[in-house]
């Protein structure tokens, strides 16, 4: 497994030599901070700590600050990248060209939230007829027994938060990689709104 953190910039669009357009979606990598390492011996587990966006030392409480050793700044995002492939030391940076090889990622980050939404936006209910007379449009429709068992069961499809959840997309295609201006053009459409931190992983289908 590689990965880095980016930043979710917009989309757009990328014509090809035979004039096929492909929609993309931009992600700028910054500097990536290699913080420390999760080792078997000690955490069960092995993992890189990965950081990026640094931010001013007077504003990270010292439990925060206290995992930034050896001059390191603190970083506003911090991953934990497990089984990472490639050797790193603490204060190594890593930037797009980890995927200069790489075809096909795994974008992961944390949907647009929609807030409160009823059952035909939330669920793709159909709703009621719409003809005169009739008063169940929107609605629900019923949730519960009244005999037995007398309650609504656990996992019903009703109204409630939409978005704001943590989503992967699998097998994006890599359109291209910019190292000079650091940025990743990814096939389709990545979680998030833009400014969101994302997840960039080598796929783990198609990788």
């Amino acid at each position: 497994m590689i990965g880095l953190i980016g930043k979710k910039v917009g989309m757009t669009q990328v014509f090809d030599e035979k004039g096929k357009v492909t929609p993309v979606t931009v992600v700028r990598v910054e500097p990536n901070l290699v913080i420390g390492h999760r080792v078997p011996d000690r955490d069960g587990y092995s993992a890189v700590i990965l950081g990026t966006d640094e931010m001013k030392e007077s504003r990270a409480a010292k439990p925060y600050s206290g995992q930034f050793k050896d001059g390191a700044k603190p970083q506003k995002c911090l991953i934990e990248m497990r089984d990472f492939e490639k050797d790193t030391n603490p204060g190594d940076v890593l930037g797009v060209e980890l995927f200069e090889d790489v075809s096909f990622i795994d974008v992961t980050g944390t949907s647009k939230g929609k807030g409160t939404q009823g059952v035909m936006k939330r669920w793709g209910f159909g709703g009621g007829r719409k003809t005169h007379g009739s008063k169940f449009h929107r609605e629900n429709g019923s949730t519960g027994q009244s005999a037995y068992p007398s309650k609504t069961i656990k996992g019903l499809k009703m109204s409630g938060r939409m978005g704001f959840d943590r989503v992967t997309v699998q097998n994006l295609r890599v359109v291209k990689v910019d190292a000079e201006k650091q940025v990743i053009l990814v096939k389709g459409a990545v979680p998030g709104r833009k400014n969101t931190y994302l997840v960039l992983a080598k796929a783990k289908k198609k990788g």
